[in-house]
């Protein structure tokens, strides 16, 4: 029997264990990005969600906190049913199929984003848990994101190595995280894009928010509004960021910034994410046997390139980017 197999024998074993008659139909959904696998079961006609995150492999604390700390917030967040960090299982509330990305069009999207917007000044108050005060985007926190660029996306990917890219790379990178930590720090969920919400009715739900940490406040709406899995144009894509930005300028710790400041933040901030995507797509292909992530290459890179045409600092940047462009592109 392989390890996958046990696993699944065993979770079947700890939900019996936790309901009062046998759980029904433990039918795997997906895996994610990480070690977590979700299944979905049935008890008494009712619907759930289990999880199994190996605990050798994954730390399931700061999701239990978090859920806690969400649900102290107001905001919407899977139900936990039954845990047991030790084995590394969940049970959970279902909160359905429909991931927003599937419900995203150019006539719904205003109506969803502004949902989705509405839930990020909740998210950035929460700066503890039950754990103590949340994780630190620090400085070299973000070079650690930006060095799986060169490492994976470049080296491993692409094979590809410019003399002049090297020189550059230091440069840019302190400029990035300048950038970043210039903007004033809040909670962020750090991966709030449109397959990490849930559409529940008429409203959303958050999931995966465990890698929650103390950081920069644009980092969030870029993760949405420059989603590595859909695009919108530009235009738009300013329109809604000026929407949330008059929001958030009503708290008086935001009243005195700029819109034009806090794009350029937005900008900088997405291209620190996007070039971090690079090198963990790169990575979930070669290392861990996920050649799928490949697919959304071509958009993420086209938002560096995008962004960082857009600034006399990052210029430099665009034009690498555009060889790597070529590389990717169908001979």
């Amino acid at each position: 029997m392989s390890g996958q197999d046990q696993r699944h024998k065993q979770l079947k074993q700890w939900l019996d264990s936790q309901f009062d008659s046998p759980i029904l139909d433990l039918k795997l959904i997906f895996g994610d990005a990480s070690f977590r696998r979700y299944f979905r079961f049935s008890h008494q006609g009712k619907s759930y969600i289990a999880a199994d995150a190996p605990p050798n492999k994954e730390d399931s604390r700061p999701f239990v906190a978090m859920t806690q700390a969400y649900h102290n917030a107001e905001l919407p967040a899977p139900e936990l049913v039954h845990v047991d960090l030790e084995l590394g299982f969940m049970c959970q509330s279902d909160l359905g199929d429909t991931h927003l990305q599937k419900r995203l069009t150019g006539e719904t999207a205003s109506h969803w984003y502004s949902k989705a917007l509405a839930h990020l000044p909740s998210v950035l108050a929460i700066t503890e848990t039950e754990l103590g005060p949340l994780p630190v985007c620090d400085n070299k926190w973000l070079q650690q994101e930006l060095d799986l660029l060169p490492q994976w996306f470049l080296k491993t990917h692409l094979n590809w190595h410019h003399d002049g890219f090297d020189a550059y790379w230091p440069v840019l990178c302190q400029n990035l995280i300048d950038s970043a930590q210039q903007q004033p720090q809040g909670g962020m969920h750090r991966d709030y894009h449109s397959r990490n919400l849930m559409v529940v009715g008429d409203e959303l739900a958050i999931i995966d928010y465990q890698g929650a940490m103390l950081g920069p406040i644009t980092y969030d709406p870029v993760s949405l509004l420059k989603d590595c899995y859909i695009s919108w144009p530009r235009a738009q894509v300013e329109s809604w960021l000026e929407g949330y930005f008059t929001q958030l300028r009503k708290q008086p710790q935001f009243a005195d910034i700029e819109f034009e400041s806090f794009l350029k933040w937005f900008d900088l901030m997405g291209l620190q994410r996007h070039l971090k995507v690079l090198g963990i797509f790169a990575r979930l292909c070669h290392r861990d046997a996920k050649p799928h992530y490949l697919d959304d290459l071509p958009r993420v890179l086209a938002y560096v390139i995008d962004a960082s045409a857009r600034y006399p600092e990052t210029q430099v940047l665009a034009e690498f980017a555009k060889t790597w462009q070529a590389q990717l592109e169908p001979k």
